[in-house]
C-alpha cells in the first residue's frame, strides 16, 4: 500500500504557482458554499514525523476564511482525558455545521503515532471498529470527512532529523519518541498498513500523499479536499424513507409490566434510608476505583423521574455527581450530531452522571413529534448501542430506568398538579398535548426497549403507578449494578 506512493515525484515552481492560485480560489468559494449549506467537514493528518503535515496544514487553510475553520493538534491524552472514554475529547472538539475543522493528529494516535509494541495489537481490532463506527455516524449525519497520510522513506524522515536537530529553533520538534519511531520504521510501517486498510471506507477514505516534495504535497492535498467539497455540495438530498409500517396488533415489554403493584409507607419509610446509605458507600469505592457510572432516566411525562432522582442523590457526595437534566436541543446543540451533547456531559472516573432524560429522545418525542426524519431516528437505534458500548467498554457502568405508568394514573397527575398552585409549574400545554398520543408514544417506547435493551446495558422497567414501590425499585436497582461492577 505505502509502497504505490511515488516519493520521487516533484512540481516544478511555475506548475505549482498556477495549480495553487486556481485550487486557492476554488477553496475559498467551496468555504463559503458549505457555511451556507450547513455542512460540516474533517480534514485529517497523520503520516510520519518530520514528514510536513505542519506546513502542510499551514498552506492549506491560507485561502480560507479563519472564522471558518479551527486547527487542532493532538497530544497524547492527558490524565483528565484519560478519564474519560478514548472518543470523548474528540467528540468536544467536533465542529459545528458549516464548520472546518483540521487535525493535526487524531483519534488514530491510539493505533499508530504512539508507540505500540507487538504484544498490545491485540487491543487493535476494538479500536479500529470504534474509529469506523465514530467516522461512520459523523458522515451519515452530513459530515465531509477526508484524511491524508503523509508519507516520506526511512532515509528521508533521518535526513530531515538531523537538519531540525542542528537548528535550536527546531531541535525541540525531535525527541526520545521520534527517534525511537525512525529506529522502527519499518515496524511502524507495518502498523499504518494495518490502520489505513482497517479505516479506509467509502465514507472516510485515505489519501495517500507523498510528503517529500513541498509543492507536490500542497497541491495533492488542495486537489482532494476541492474534489471532495464539490461531490459534498453537489450530492442531491437524501430521498426520504418512510417509516416502517407494524402490524396493528402487536406485543409490547410493557404488556407484561404489572402497575398494580403498590409498598406500604412503613415499607418505603424502612427500605428508603438503608438503600441511601449503601448507595453513598458504593458512591465513595466508584471514586477509590475509578469507576464511572451513568444513570438514565426516561419515563412518561408525570411518572416521577424527578422524585426518584431526588431520593438517589438525596444522601450522596455532591462533589462527586451531577444531575444533567435534557430539554429539546438549544441552537449549538442542534449543529452537532445528536450525541455530541451527551458524550460532553459524561462523567469522569470514579463520578456519576445522572441523567433526566437522555439520548433516547431521538427514538421517543423526535420521533412521535416528527423532530427527527425517519432515517434519523431508524439509524440512532444502532447510534444508541454503539455509544453504549463505548462506554461499557471503558469500563463505565449504565444504568437505564423506563418508569412506567398507565393513562388513568397519568390523568390524576395531571389534574393533581393543574389544580395545586406549588405543583402547577410541573404541568403545561405540551404535556396535554402529548397526552393526546398515548399510544404512538407506547409504540415508540416498545420499540426502543426491543432495539437497545442489550446485555451490557440493559432497560429496567420501574413500575410506576406507586411512587413509594418506584422509588425503591430504582434504589435497588443502582445498588445492584453498581455493586456488581464493584465486584461486591
Amino acid at each position: 500500500m505505502l509502497e504505490t506512493v511515488n516519493l520521487k515525484a516533484k512540481l516544478g515552481k511555475e506548475e505549482y504557482r498556477a495549480a495553487q492560485e486556481t485550487l486557492d480560489l476554488q477553496l475559498g468559494e467551496a468555504q463559503r458554499q458549505l457555511r451556507a449549506a450547513g455542512i460540516p467537514v474533517l480534514v485529517v493528518f497523520e503520516g510520519w514525523d518530520a514528514a510536513g503535515k505542519g506546513s502542510t496544514i499551514a498552506r492549506l487553510v491560507q485561502p480560507l476564511d479563519p472564522r471558518g475553520f479551527k486547527v487542532h493538534t493532538a497530544t497524547p491524552p492527558t490524565a483528565l482525558e484519560r478519564m474519560y472514554p478514548p472518543m470523548w475529547r474528540f467528540w468536544n472538539l467536533l465542529p459545528p455545521k458549516g464548520v472546518l475543522a483540521v487535525f493535526n493528529h487524531s483519534w488514530y494516535r491510539e493505533v499508530w503515532n504512539e508507540p505500540i509494541e507487538d504484544e498490545c495489537r491485540a487491543g487493535l481490532p476494538v479500536a479500529y471498529e470504534q474509529i469506523r463506527v465514530f467516522e461512520r455516524q459523523l458522515a451519515d449525519d452530513g459530515m465531509v470527512i477526508v484524511k491524508f497520510f503523509m508519507h516520506i522513506s526511512e532515509a528521508t524522515q533521518s535526513k530531515r532529523f538531523k537538519k531540525l536537530q542542528a537548528d535550536p529553533a527546531f531541535s525541540w520538534k525531535v525527541g526520545s519518541a521520534e527517534k525511537r519511531r525512525n529506529k522502527q520504521y519499518d515496524k511502524y510501517a507495518s502498523l499504518a498498513e494495518d490502520m489505513i486498510r482497517e479505516t479506509s471506507t467509502p465514507y472516510a477514505p485515505w489519501t495517500l500523499i507523498s510528503g517529500t516534495d513541498e509543492r507536490l504535497r500542497s497541491v495533492r492535498v488542495a486537489e482532494t479536499l476541492a474534489a471532495a467539497f464539490d461531490m459534498a455540495l453537489s450530492r442531491p438530498a437524501p430521498a426520504p424513507v418512510k417509516a416502517p409500517s407494524l402490524p396493528p396488533r402487536r406485543s409490547s415489554p410493557l404488556d407484561h409490566v404489572n402497575l398494580d403493584v403498590s409498598m406500604p409507607r412503613e415499607e418505603y419509610d424502612k427500605k428508603l434510608p438503608k438503600l441511601q446509605a449503601e448507595l453513598r458507600r458504593l458512591q465513595y469505592l466508584c471514586y477509590r476505583q475509578r469507576l464511572p457510572v451513568v444513570l438514565a432516566f426516561e419515563g412518561s411525562d408525570a411518572a416521577g423521574k424527578g422524585g426518584a432522582i431526588r431520593r438517589l442523590t438525596r444522601e450522596l457526595d455532591p462533589r462527586g455527581y451531577a444531575v444533567v437534566p435534557i430539554a429539546a436541543p438549544d441552537g449549538v446543540e442542534k449543529l452537532h450530531h445528536h450525541l455530541w451533547r451527551f458524550w460532553r456531559a459524561l462523567p469522569k472516573a470514579g463520578h456519576l452522571t445522572i441523567f433526566d432524560r437522555t439520548w433516547y429522545g431521538r427514538v421517543l418525542v423526535e420521533r412521535v413529534e416528527g423532530f427527527a426524519r425517519p432515517e434519523e431516528w431508524l439509524r440512532a437505534y444502532r447510534e444508541i448501542n454503539e455509544f453504549e458500548s463505548d462506554l461499557v467498554a471503558h469500563g463505565m457502568v449504565v444504568i437505564k430506568c423506563w418508569l412506567q405508568i398507565s393513562s388513568e394514573e397519568q390523568l390524576r397527575r395531571f389534574n393533581d398538579r393543574q389544580d395545586t398552585p406549588e405543583k402547577r409549574w410541573k404541568i403545561t400545554d405540551e404535556d396535554w398535548r402529548n397526552r393526546e398520543k398515548w399510544d404512538d408514544y407506547r409504540m415508540a417506547v416498545s420499540a426502543m426497549i426491543e432495539q437497545t435493551s442489550t446485555t451490557h446495558a440493559p432497560w429496567t422497567i420501574v413500575e410506576a403507578n406507586d411512587k413509594f414501590h418506584a422509588r425503591i425499585k430504582v434504589l435497588q436497582t443502582a445498588v445492584r449494578a453498581i455493586g456488581k461492577a464493584l465486584g461486591e
